[in-house]
């Protein structure tokens, strides 16, 4: 072995003893950086933090352009809803640079999405279903020759009649997924038989996903008919199975990578499959590499939002403001395909109960039709729009009977012994909610500031300050069971650096980041010695997408045990040389120990590779305990909740509308965090982004079904001046007490909806500009709502 590079004066698997081990003194920066600190429980800076700040990071529109690519813009309905009688698009086949239109006979595999309900056009054939419908592309050599030319084209389409209002779709029964119930009791009698009954409606409007990065796809053929697509998405293994069906293909002819995205979402989970499908469907035909990245007014025009909810209810309570019986309706605006909006639904009405006990409860959801976008996946999935109608009926009902609206939350608590069973029928077994509540009612102070708006409203004739504390129970895993599943890959190379790779995708969020400290620990190694390839079809199949907030939770454990069997692996080689047991081999700190010895980590991978030990493995997790009905949703659909409350207070302009945020204050459950930087970030994030929901960001169509607000002039996402100078957060200190990665919580869209805070905040101070009583104010609380509900 004398003259083996790396192998001088040492002999296959033979391992230091005692006095004879090596300090961890190697020439290594790795070894330098924390080895003595656990990677986990820190906040480590994300993993490509520095590159985006150099503008290192690639992106899909920074990959190098393989010679030869062309361009794609698509071609868009200008009417709502209508007979295609025909395409004329001479006009921009004679302009400079262009290749060529793909039109739906351009179709070689199924001309319908590859969706669950299979209801939706890849492009649009003999009918147009919303203004900004896809009727096909056309190809260029440059991406503005491509855009210049697509508006160039004629569309022939016959109007016919157009639904553009939920209420206008629940009236003509006009649905795409068929009304679901779920009652539990008798309300109509408890109703009946309460000492005291409101009744009312509320208008919630959807979003726009607004991510920095647009839509964008990059399809490359390859040889023997297979396909590789560079695609922004959360979602891989649905691009994958999209792309070969619409091209007629086995999903093995088509890989799917993606490094990261700057941000999703959810309108990334499903919408980038149409992306990836119509640029794959371009490169069939001109058998050139084809890139389609979508403007922003474009991506306004054609990609789904939010789903917007109307509500009807009727509610009967006692004299502490306790629920006795709710009825409640949900029309859900879908837009013109179902796309997720049944598990969107199903899920608002999982939440409709938010951190409440409802014993005698009906609640119906509508699935409603209309001319418009099909609105998808959105960052808490139907939980906010199934929460705020139940915060919205519990501040009126404070307000009917002159209480305090937290009096009136808490006395409508789960409990933890009783009162603590759902309307779907799952027991909450970690509730924490009032002790939270507590908390954070009294590092807020709120009784004090109560005092100081009354006060300060009483002296006030213009000006009114309102306050509000409200908390959140969201419940964590896919509502579709068999998406609760994850796999990864870690791969040990011979100088002991590490790789992982597994299904998750990175949006900005920190999801590889916290893997990489999770690999880190588990292997014992410093967190600067273990990378994160892109994710892809090609290395782990058939991965959920990123979304449910169970990105860490699934991706993680799944990394987490294929690092463990390496780690198990060479515990048994060690124990074997060392004479001990392998649960006596300990891995940390960069070093590798038993009772007799103590080894760099580098020593041992290059004897353990030289002894033929497998030193990579493949990792699988599938989430316990979960199960339901989804024809009675009824059963444990989420693993476990995630809590929290926050505290707001806001002013409001009673002349003109106008409103601000003037103080938050947070406190969150996230387990025991993996990374605090990360998880405080995305609860201060996610807050703002709730914010802007019910406040600033409102979707306008016009009578003919434009979207009115299709461009950042016309549509208001809140700006580092909404940000109140007062935003502090706490994290809650208790783990998980389920099972799960590090004792952690999911963090990605419970924070959202701690912003109905803001809303309610809001109510409270036009009840004090109209001297009490219930508010009726649509969401979002722009100017001009509000200035209705005051004068309502």
């Amino acid at each position: 072995m004398a003259g083996e590079p790396g192998r001088a004066a040492r002999q296959p698997g033979r391992l230091p003893r005692g006095g004879g081990a090596r300090a961890v003194n190697a020439p290594d920066k790795h070894l330098a950086q924390g080895a003595a600190v656990p990677a986990t429980g820190q906040p480590h800076v994300h993993e490509s933090a520095r590159a985006q700040v150099a503008g290192g990071a690639t992106y899909i529109d920074d990959i190098p352009e393989v010679k030869g690519t062309l361009h794609a813009a698509p071609i868009l309905s200008n009417v709502a809803h209508g007979h295609l009688r025909g395409v004329d698009a001479a006009a921009a086949l004679a302009m400079e640079g262009v290749r060529g239109v793909v039109l739906a006979q351009d179709i070689p595999g199924d001309p319908i999405l590859a969706t669950f309900v299979h209801d939706e056009p890849i492009f649009a054939r003999d009918k147009v279903e919303y203004v900004g419908q896809v009727v096909g592309l056309v190809v260029a050599e440059t991406v503005m020759q491509a855009r210049r030319a697509a508006r160039q084209v004629r569309l022939d389409i016959e109007p016919l009649p157009a639904v553009l209002d939920v209420r206008e779709a629940l009236a003509a029964q006009s649905f795409v997924l068929k009304p679901v119930t779920v009652r539990r009791g008798e309300p109509e009698q408890r109703i009946a038989a309460a000492a005291h009954r409101l009744s009312g409606s509320l208008d919630v409007g959807g979003q726009e996903h607004f991510y920095l990065e647009g839509q964008v796809g990059y399809a490359m053929p390859l040889e023997q008919d297979q396909w590789w697509i560079y695609s922004s998405t959360q979602h891989p293994g649905e691009v994958q199975h999209w792309v070969a069906h619409a091209l007629g293909l086995e999903n093995h002819d088509v890989r799917v990578e993606c490094r990261r995205m700057g941000g999703g979402f959810g309108g990334k989970e499903t919408q980038a499959g149409h992306i990836a499908v119509w640029a794959a469907l371009a490169a069939r035909k001109f058998r050139r590499p084809v890139k389609l990245r979508l403007d922003r007014d474009d991506d306004f025009m054609v990609t789904g939002k939010r789903h917007p909810f109307a509500y009807d209810y009727e509610v009967g309570f006692d004299g502490d403001g306790r629920v006795a019986g709710l009825r409640l309706t949900m029309a859900v605006n879908c837009g013109f395909s179902a796309d997720l909006s049944g598990p969107v639904a199903d899920r608002a009405v999982f939440h409709v109960d938010n951190a409440y006990f409802l014993g005698d409860v009906e609640i119906a959801s509508y699935r409603c039709r209309t001319n418009t976008q099909s609105h998808t996946a959105f960052r808490g999935f139907g939980g906010p729009q199934g929460m705020i109608v139940m915060e919205a009926i519990l501040g009126d009902i404070a307000r009917a009977l002159g209480k305090d609206a937290l009096d009136v939350r808490r006395a409508n608590l789960y409990g933890t012994t009783e009162r603590n069973v759902t309307h779907y029928d799952m027991t909450v077994e970690d509730n924490i909610l009032a002790p939270l509540i507590a908390r954070l009612e009294q590092s807020s102070a709120y009784r004090a500031r109560r005092a100081e708006i009354a006060a300060w409203n009483d002296g006030s004739p213009v000006i009114k300050r309102g306050l509000a504390l409200t908390p959140v129970k969201f419940g964590i895993s896919f509502t579709a069971t068999f998406f609760n599943q994850a796999g990864a890959l870690v791969h040990v190379y011979g100088d002991g650096s590490v790789q992982v790779n597994h299904g998750g995708t990175e949006m900005g969020q920190g999801l590889h980041t916290k893997i990489l400290q999770i690999v880190a620990d588990e292997l014992g190694v410093p967190f600067g010695r273990v990378r994160i390839s892109a994710t892809d079809t090609g290395k782990v199949p058939n991965a959920s997408a990123t979304a449910a907030s169970s990105g860490t939770d699934l991706n993680g454990r799944a990394a987490q045990f294929a690092a463990r069997q390496v780690r198990q692996r060479l515990a048994e080689y060690v124990a074997e040389k060392q004479n001990c047991r392998p649960e006596q081999v300990i891995f940390a700190h960069g070093q590798v120990s038993t009772p007799g010895a103590v080894m760099p980590w580098e020593q041992l991978v290059d004897d353990a590779y030289h002894s033929r030990v497998q030193l990579w493995s493949d990792g699988f997790y599938r989430t316990p305990k979960i199960h339901y009905d989804k024809h009675t949703l009824t059963g444990r659909p989420f693993y476990y909740f995630s809590y929290g409350a926050a505290c707001t207070e806001v002013a409001i302009d009673t002349l003109t509308g106008e409103n601000r945020v003037l103080k938050v204050d947070i406190l969150h459950d996230v387990g025991h965090s993996i990374n605090p930087a990360i998880d405080i970030g995305q609860i201060e994030g996610g807050f703002v982004q709730g914010m802007g929901w019910l406040t600033t960001e409102q979707l306008v169509w016009n009578g003919q079904g434009v979207l009115a607000t299709h461009a950042p002039s016309t549509y208001k996402i809140p700006a580092t001046g909404d940000v109140p100078a007062h935003f502090r957060v706490e994290l809650w200190p208790e783990a998980n007490p389920e099972d799960n990665v590090g004792g952690s919580k999911a963090v990605g869209e419970p924070p959202f909806m701690l912003a109905i805070s803001v809303w309610e905040a809001l109510r409270d101070a036009a009840a004090a500009a109209r001297g009490g009583g219930p508010v009726r104010m649509d969401a979002p609380a722009t100017a001009e709502n509000v200035l209705k509900a005051l004068r309502a």
